[in-house]
């Protein structure tokens, strides 16, 4: 397209247009059409059909052949791909910890699976004075650890942990949506755990919430269970997971 195309109407450029047209679909309105986003953009339908066509051509968005609207194209994937592989998710992870930490009042932690161990790699200490923390590389491998313990249950659910022993617990963990270790491996600390997962739906990390064991009486376990399987959503969103 020439930069003296009508689509660059209404004062801006035509790669401005482009990317409007782009943000314009969402996970609420996956399908557009020209007429919809042509008033939505203030543009002449032939302007956004030429940026439709182009778009498609290069595998950007693809047309629906029944409703002939357009949704986005797996064309956007090859783009974002490099950015998408090489995301820092310690940096995403900083504020969803640090929001976690500060409404639980309990240090947050972010873990990643290598070879066959769960690894800390951030966390945000408790303001309190007494509060559990761990150095950055701290390895786990016990299944009573939370962090390992959903590992193993996405394990499990590709049949890779076929240990009959195991089945109920890491089904537990998979229904209820985060692990606990009730002072089963430091007799004075609860640690609790939940999954993140990024653009393709893959377990890539698991935060969790350590606390003191008097600080957690039975009856605060599902309120931080709850809080860490939300802002385990949380990151996942941030890294383009959509449930």
């Amino acid at each position: 397209m020439r930069e003296s195309d009508p689509a660059a109407g209404r004062g801006r450029s035509v790669t401005a247009n482009i990317l409007a047209v782009l943000r314009c679909f969402s996970v609420d309105e996956p399908l557009l059409g020209v007429t919809e986003l042509a008033a939505r953009l203030d543009l002449h339908k032939s302007s956004v059909s030429r940026i439709l066509s182009a778009l498609e051509a290069e595998e950007v968005v693809e047309q629906d052949p029944h409703s002939k609207k357009y949704r986005l194209g797996l064309g956007l994937l090859a783009i974002a791909g490099p950015m998408l592989a090489t995301l820092d998710i310690r940096r995403f992870a900083l504020p969803v910890l640090t929001e976690l930490s500060v409404s639980t009042g309990e240090t947050a932690a972010l873990t990643v699976w290598s070879a066959a161990e769960a690894v800390v790699v951030e966390q945000v200490a408790s303001t309190q004075i007494i509060k559990h923390t761990v150095p950055l590389g701290t390895r786990y491998t016990n299944l009573d650890s939370a962090s390992v313990q959903v590992f193993a249950a996405e394990a499990g659910a590709t049949g890779q942990h076929p240990e009959p022993g195991l089945t109920a617990r890491l089904e537990e963990v998979r229904m209820r949506g985060y692990a606990v270790n009730h002072a089963a491996t430091s007799p004075d600390v609860v640690g609790i755990a939940a999954g993140v997962r990024d653009h393709r739906g893959e377990l890539v990390a698991a935060i969790i919430v350590a606390a003191p064991l008097y600080r957690v009486p039975d009856d605060r376990i599902g309120e931080l269970g709850d809080a860490c399987a939300a802002a385990a959503a949380d990151l996942s969103m941030r890294l383009g997971h959509r449930s």
